[in-house]
């Protein structure tokens, strides 16, 4: 059975950090890219960021140059530092691991259950 199982939300003041991780279980996800999404109330699962099996790594414009994403292939995981945090990056934050790099939620094959990101003003 596959899982990706987030951990590290939790409420933090605009302005300071937290770092998400994701832990792969039931598959080797070698060749897969890696990525996160967010889902904030009211609104459509929103694209973060992604990683590929080369290391290539993909932003949204509205994170970039303020959360950097990572993977340990030998660990089976990926992780999402996030700095500078604003409260619009408020969310449930989702791990999700497919074929290839995309933007495209449709595109990814696995999904985590989520963590919750809250952030005070």
């Amino acid at each position: 059975q596959v899982q990706l199982v987030e951990s590290g939300g939790g409420l933090v003041q605009a302005g300071g950090s937290l770092r998400l991780s994701c832990a792969a279980s039931g598959r080797t996800f070698s060749r897969y890219a890696k990525g996160w999404f967010r889902q904030a109330p009211g609104k459509e699962r929103e694209f973060v960021a992604t990683i590929n099996w080369s290391g290539t790594t993909y932003y949204s414009d509205s994170v970039k140059g303020r959360f950097t994403i990572s993977r340990d292939k030998a660990k089976n995981t990926v992780s999402l530092q996030m700095n500078s945090l604003k409260p619009e990056d408020t969310a449930v934050y989702y791990c999700t691991a497919g074929l290839h790099n995309s933007a495209s939620p449709s595109l990814y094959d696995y999904w985590g259950q989520g963590t919750q990101v809250t952030v005070s003003s």
